[in-house]
């Protein structure tokens, strides 16, 4: 009853308050009714640290390489290259989301990136909902590459027991498919979208400022996270060191002040993640590993890969993606990385199919909502049906097909 209440709330959020206001006091409930002990909240707030410092670092970064400029440059790029053509602007945005979604994080291509998507259809007069349903789409769908693209992964990273890039090399192929996937679905299911006729005069905006202090210090940031895992070091530290480097320089240039750093970081979402991990774990420890130890299949042969995944996505969508991830991790480590990274393509891709799947789309319903843009369930869930079963299928067989090789 307490996870269903979080998760509602969560969803409906009253009044615009923060998820943490119903979740924080669901787990002292938790605690002090004794669903969970003091030790066991403990031990799960100590095993979430470095995955919520991880977040607030690599969400500091992405704002601060918005005021940098690094999100209107890809908006200007996106139009200058598309020119009016909705099929190049569908493409266009599939490429920068997966490659934001992957580098900074699907937050970033939620919240930074959906607004920009706005404008440029607007300013090349080409009809936005494509193109915004892609965002929400691969904020999911594309944040499988990295350990660092989703707070999901860091979870999956961290039981998997695999270096940063051994967890890329084997998750890079189903990356790629399931990508490829969505974006055969979308030119099918937005056909008609795709081939209205924009307007003869178009603005395709002028020729965009790159930010290079901004982009040489994501890439460096990419680079640490590499050379920390081949030395154990958490990749919290180098996301935090990367953060660090832009608030600081928009600080000393007087851009932003020591409070815009501390709102950039969330932290009542990250209340929010720990008071949730509690809430799951109480959960877990009162009978539901023991009911979903029955139906998790065992191995990493293909069979078991697929019923793994299809496993987490369906849960993904009944609890969301984040508990999901928390309940199945510790049941499927014990089979190996291969399983612990099939539940990580469920929970990833299958969000895709409702809005409670996972917070980034319940933002990014939010987001749209604000653009004055109306997003019909129906619609939604269409969709949904055909791409998830599409991605989750092929990119499962490309991680198959990843185990055998690497």
């Amino acid at each position: 009853m307490l996870l269903a209440a979080v998760l509602a709330w969560a969803v409906v959020r009253p009044f615009g308050w923060p998820e943490a206001v119903l979740a924080v006091p669901a787990a002292g409930i938790a605690v002090a009714t004794g669903a969970i002990s003091p030790d066991h909240a403990r031990t799960e707030v100590e095993q979430l640290g470095p995955v919520v410092g991880f977040l607030a670092a690599v969400l500091v970064l992405a704002h601060f390489c918005d005021l940098e400029g690094l999100f209107q440059a890809c908006g200007a790029w996106m139009a200058r290259w598309a020119a009016g053509r909705p099929v190049r602007l569908l493409a266009a945005v599939f490429a920068l989301a997966s490659a934001i979604t992957a580098v900074l994080s699907l937050d970033a291509t939620i919240v930074l990136l959906t607004p920009v998507v706005f404008a440029t259809a607007a300013r090349t007069g080409v009809r936005p909902k494509p193109h915004v349903y892609a965002c929400t789409h691969l904020s999911n769908t594309a944040s499988l590459l990295l350990p660092v693209s989703n707070l999901t992964n860091l979870l999956a990273f961290a039981a998997s027991g695999l270096t940063f890039t051994r967890f890329a090399a084997l998750m890079a192929l189903p990356w790629l498919v399931a990508i490829g996937a969505e974006y055969l679905v979308f030119r099918r299911f937005f056909a008609r979208d795709l081939t209205a006729a924009a307007p003869a005069a178009r603005d395709t905006g002028e020729a965009p400022r790159l930010p290079l202090f901004a982009l040489v210090t994501v890439g460096c940031t990419l680079a640490g996270f590499v050379v920390a895992s081949a030395f154990g070091v958490d990749p919290a530290w180098v996301a935090a060191a990367g953060a660090l480097v832009l608030a600081g320089r928009a600080l000393v240039r007087r851009k932003a002040t020591p409070v815009t750093v501390v709102r950039a970081a969330a932290p009542a979402f990250l209340a929010f993640v720990l008071a949730l991990g509690i809430v799951v774990r109480a959960v877990v420890d009162n009978g539901l590993a023991d009911a979903l130890g029955h139906v998790l299949p065992g191995g990493t042969g293909l069979p078991a890969l697929l019923g793994t995944a299809a496993l987490a996505a369906v849960l993904a969508n009944l609890i969301n993606n984040l508990p999901a991830v928390l309940v199945l991790l510790p049941l499927a480590a014990p089979a190996g990385s291969g399983a612990v990274l099939a539940v990580l393509l469920g929970v990833n891709i299958g969000p895709n199919l409702t809005y409670a799947g996972s917070l980034a789309t319940l933002l990014w319903r939010r987001i749209v909502h604000q653009h004055e843009h109306g997003v019909d369930l129906g619609e939604f869930t269409r969709l949904g049906l055909i791409a998830v079963p599409s991605a989750l299928a092929v990119s499962v067989v490309a991680l198959w097909g990843s185990l055998q090789i690497f």
